[in-house]
C-alpha cells in the first residue's frame, strides 16, 4: 500500500496536478482550503516562504493577509496551476521551482517557513537543516502535515475510511512529527484546531538555541 500511495501521490502532484483541487475538494468534503488556512494565525513576522505550495491557494491567502511571500515547489505543473490561480485572483507572487533540501536563499531570509500537508521531503533531515538555515533566529517553522474528518453521516464515514486506508488520518503523526524535529534541532508544539466536523494537525517548531541545523 505504501509504495502505491507513493507512485499515486507523485502522478498526483504531476502529471495529474490539473485534478488536484477537485479530488482535495472531494475528500475534504469542501474543507481542504480552509485546513490550510489554519496555518495562518501561527506564523511570525512579515516575510514567510512557503514550500510546496501546490495550486497555490495559501499563498494567495498569504497576500491578502499582509505577508511578504515567497513560494518554491519542485513541481512544474502546479507551478503551473498556481500562476494561473493567482492571476485568476488579481495577485501576483514569487514563484520558483527548486526542492526543499536545497532552499536557494541566504541565511536568516524569512521569519516563517511554511508546509501544509507536505510529502516525504518533510522527513528528510536536509530540509530541516534547510529550514533552520534560512529561518531568522526567533522564525518558527509551521506544518500541517494532516486532517481528519469526524461526523457520523455516511459520506463523512466513507471520507473517514478513505483518509484511513491512505494512511493520510492522524494516529501517530504528532508524537512522530515532535520526535523528528526535536532530533533536528527544534523544539515543537502541536495543537488540534476543530474546522467544521473535521480536526487540523499544526505543528509550530522553533530553532533550539545552540542547536546545531
Amino acid at each position: 500500500m505504501r509504495r502505491f500511495m507513493r507512485f499515486f501521490f507523485h502522478h498526483f502532484y504531476h502529471a495529474l496536478a490539473w485534478t488536484y483541487d477537485f479530488v482535495a475538494a472531494v475528500v475534504s468534503l469542501g474543507r481542504w482550503k480552509r485546513w490550510g488556512r489554519a496555518a495562518l494565525p501561527h506564523l511570525r513576522g512579515k516575510r514567510v516562504l512557503e514550500i510546496g505550495f501546490g495550486p497555490g491557494h495559501l499563498l494567495a491567502a498569504l497576500h491578502r493577509s499582509g505577508f511578504l511571500a515567497v513560494g518554491m515547489d519542485e513541481s512544474p505543473q502546479m507551478i503551473r496551476q498556481a500562476r494561473r490561480n493567482l492571476a485568476r485572483s488579481k495577485l501576483s507572487a514569487a514563484i520558483l521551482r527548486g526542492y526543499a533540501q536545497f532552499l536557494p536563499f541566504p541565511a536568516d531570509s524569512f521569519d516563517s517557513v511554511v508546509s501544509t500537508f507536505p510529502s516525504e521531503y518533510i522527513a528528510d533531515p536536509r530540509t530541516l537543516a534547510e529550514v533552520g538555515r534560512v529561518l531568522k533566529e526567533d522564525g518558527r517553522f509551521v506544518i500541517i502535515p494532516v486532517a481528519w474528518l469526524g461526523g457520523k453521516s455516511l459520506l463523512e464515514r466513507g471520507a473517514q475510511w478513505l483518509f484511513r486506508v491512505t494512511g493520510q488520518g492522524g494516529e501517530g503523526v504528532q508524537a512522530r512529527m515532535t520526535d523528528f524535529l526535536t532530533e533536528n534541532g527544534f523544539s515543537a508544539v502541536c495543537s488540534e484546531i476543530e474546522i467544521s466536523h473535521s480536526t487540523v494537525l499544526v505543528v509550530v517548531a522553533e530553532k533550539t538555541k545552540g542547536a546545531r541545523l
